[in-house]
């Protein structure tokens, strides 16, 4: 369960903006964001059980969030990794709209999922659930484990505390601060999805600490007016502790 916010040429200085928090069982290997070496221009951590990874951004200018989509019942065995697609788009040079349309095509072989891909021009979403896929206009966007913007207590906070922190940019601190956020929601706001009341009660606050479950990484990105990207990837452990931080900058290059 993850959550992605992002800001999408909503700035004046900084066309993209994302906050985002990774949830995953602390059992599933991960490595921390690097540049991979053998796809060199990917910057991304990696999902090392199955390969793939759940966010990265490109030297080029890409972007890709990956989410799933929360429903037990249709969880199927034997089906291919969802992060392989977000590799996949990285290390393309397709166009956001040619990678909807592929998606629409091979997005029903896999669990449900969410996906944000952006060529650096504009930016679009494939909801595999609905089968929806659409360029999305300049604003504020929330993603979840369900479809974009669905008003969960988590996206509706985060948007909202999201288009405040934009003010406070180039400081990314309130950013931070949203993303640490384990506040769960009243129980009466709360979606029902399949898992227990429990469940859903510890998953619907921005940072997540369950047993063996939680938020494993969260992590920054802000693009400015220049071409310049600031990557920050914050680490936990299973009890919410900071175990790691890393920054990467670096300038797009344009074609």
């Amino acid at each position: 369960m993850c959550l992605i916010l992002l800001a999408w040429q909503a700035h004046p200085d900084f066309p993209l903006v994302v906050a985002a928090n990774r949830d995953e069982f602390f059992t599933r290997p991960a490595a921390a964001a690097a540049w991979w070496p053998e796809r060199p221009s990917i910057f991304a951590g990696r999902d090392l059980e199955a390969g793939g990874t759940w966010l990265g951004v490109t030297r080029d200018g890409r972007f890709a969030g990956l989410t799933n989509f929360r429903d037990p019942q249709r969880q199927r065995d034997g089906r291919p990794s969802r992060g392989q697609l977000v590799t996949d788009f990285l290390a393309s040079d397709e166009s956001t709209a040619s990678a909807l349309e592929r998606l629409r095509r091979e997005g029903p072989r896999y669990n449900a999922f969410n996906l944000l891909v952006s060529d650096g021009k504009s930016l679009g979403i494939y909801e595999s659930e609905s089968g929806a896929a659409h360029i999305l206009q300049p604003g504020l966007y929330a993603l979840s484990n369900h479809l974009l913007d669905t008003p969960w207590p988590k996206a509706v906070a985060g948007k909202s505390r999201l288009a405040k922190a934009l003010g406070a940019l180039p400081d990314t601190a309130p950013l931070e601060a949203l993303l640490r956020d384990d506040r769960p929601a009243a129980d009466a706001s709360l979606p029902r999805t399949g898992v227990s009341l429990a469940w859903e009660r510890m998953l619907s606050s921005a940072f997540i600490r369950a047993p063996g479950y939680g938020t494993r990484c969260s992590t920054l990105i802000r693009q400015d007016r220049h071409d310049a990207v600031q990557v920050v990837e914050i680490t936990w452990n299973d009890v919410g502790i900071e175990t790691g931080r890393l920054a990467e900058t670096f300038r797009i290059a344009r074609a």
